[in-house]
């Protein structure tokens, strides 16, 4: 399973942009999808994550400004930013816990990273 990742970009300070992550192919189901984001010299870390059920995680960084959001029916996972700041500057990269129609068990799957630059 390759997770596919769209968006990202250059912006301003105070901008928005939106991510976007398809996780197409052969699916049984899939569990817990989300957004990591890694700044250079720095280790990745969470940004957003949601559930099949729609229980949502964010990291306090980003409160009240990205929301995640998910469609279980196109297994896509999308990541509103809202109020950039400089500091958002990252490479993110989609996540998915799934399990394929040919696997007995769920496993991470990671997309290939959208480069995301807010200039001040």
């Amino acid at each position: 399973v390759q997770l596919q990742a769209s968006g990202g970009g250059l912006v301003q300070a105070g901008g928005s942009l939106r991510l976007s992550c398809a996780a197409p192919g052969s699916i049984f189901s899939i569990n817990v999808m989300g957004w990591y984001r890694q700044a250079p010299g720095k280790q990745r870390e969470l940004v957003a994550t949601i559930t099949g059920g729609g229980k949502i995680n964010n990291a306090d960084s980003v409160k009240g400004r990205f929301t995640i959001s998910r469609d279980n029916a196109k297994n896509t996972v999308d990541l509103q930013m809202n109020s950039l700041k400089p500091e958002d500057t990252a490479i993110y990269y989609c996540n998915a816990v799934i399990r394929p129609s040919w696997a007995r068990q769920y496993s991470g799957y990671w997309g290939q990273g959208t480069q995301v630059t807010v200039s001040s």
